[in-house]
């Protein structure tokens, strides 16, 4: 009797060490966010509570978003999941890394993520390709740094090479803007932000909204230009990531809070340090480059001919 509730107690230790795994390892988890990277089938998300999460899409993964009033979702392909796109996820795993069963999107955010992937991706595959050519040149000079002041001076000369490589980029991005010759500029606002950081203040959403207001007043024949600035603090290329995200701040107010259709919006520019509106070497100065420069501009056929 003794050696059978000995056997008894092991079994059921057993099945409740069985049934204990098996719970974490089938764990379901929820969660939202945006989408900060993509690479291959796994998406960095970045939640709403600042947490970094990786999750993998599966050939099961269904991706979804409403239609109508209902409840009903259509599904799509797997290549709208981009960076920049707000979404909501359901799977298995843990904190850190879930595999998606389902991604849920709105399709309004999917249009805001392709507006802001259209004005960015150029400056940011040249940042990237500035980037790597900057590493490579740091890894040729580093070994001679000590013995050879020459290489020094060569090293800081491809440096300054790779800033004015970057500051062409965001030059073509502002001739881009000024070719738009057929527009007149009829209402502008500049925003200007505090060091480090990309929200817009209450005021400046006010005057924001006043010239989208502006803007929708014209009906057609009108589109709304971005422009973002960093001043030089910091590196050049971490001046480029926050101007993107001036630009997006404004982008995405305009189109979500003011009711500015997508294809009025001209892709925003990331203009990085470059057109200072006044010296970095003061305060003052570095306050006036925090900025981004919305403006309003409207065909000349429509101003010429006195119509809204």
């Amino acid at each position: 009797m003794t050696n059978r509730r000995i056997a008894a107690a092991v079994s059921l230790f057993a099945v409740c060490l069985l049934s204990l795994g098996s719970a974490h390892a089938g764990d379901k988890v929820k969660g939202k966010g945006v989408i900060t990277l993509r690479s291959g089938n796994t998406l960095t998300v970045e939640t709403d509570d600042d947490a970094s999460i990786a999750v993998t899409v599966t050939p099961d993964t269904k991706v979804q978003h409403p239609v109508g009033l209902g409840a009903r979702k259509k599904q799509v392909g797997q290549e709208v999941l981009i960076p920049g796109l707000k979404l909501k996820f359901e799977g298995t795993g843990d904190p850190s890394q879930v595999t998606a069963e389902t991604i849920t999107f709105d399709r309004d955010d999917l249009s805001l993520a392709k507006v802001i992937q259209a004005g960015l991706n150029p400056t940011a595959q040249q940042q990237a390709h500035n980037m790597q050519t900057y590493q490579s040149n740091k890894k040729a000079t580093d070994a001679e740094i000590a013995a050879n002041q020459a290489a020094i001076a060569a090293a800081n000369q491809e440096i300054a090479a790779n800033q004015t490589s970057i500051d062409e980029v965001a030059q073509s991005t502002k001739k881009r803007f000024s070719e738009l010759g057929d527009y007149v500029v009829k209402g502008d606002h500049t925003v200007y932000f505090a060091t480090g950081d990309y929200s817009i203040s209450a005021e400046d959403r006010q005057a924001l909204a006043d010239l989208a207001k502006q803007a929708l007043a014209y009906q057609k024949g009108y589109v709304i230009q971005v422009a973002a600035f960093a001043d030089s603090v910091g590196t050049p290329a971490s001046n480029q990531v926050l101007s993107k995200e001036r630009a997006q701040a404004v982008v995405a107010y305009l189109l979500q809070d003011c009711s500015v259709p997508v294809g009025r919006i001209v892709a925003p520019g990331a203009m990085g340090e470059s057109n200072p509106a006044a010296s970095n070497e003061s305060p003052s100065g570095r306050s006036e480059n925090r900025r981004a420069e919305i403006k309003v501009l409207v065909n000349k056929g429509i101003v010429d001919s006195g119509g809204n």
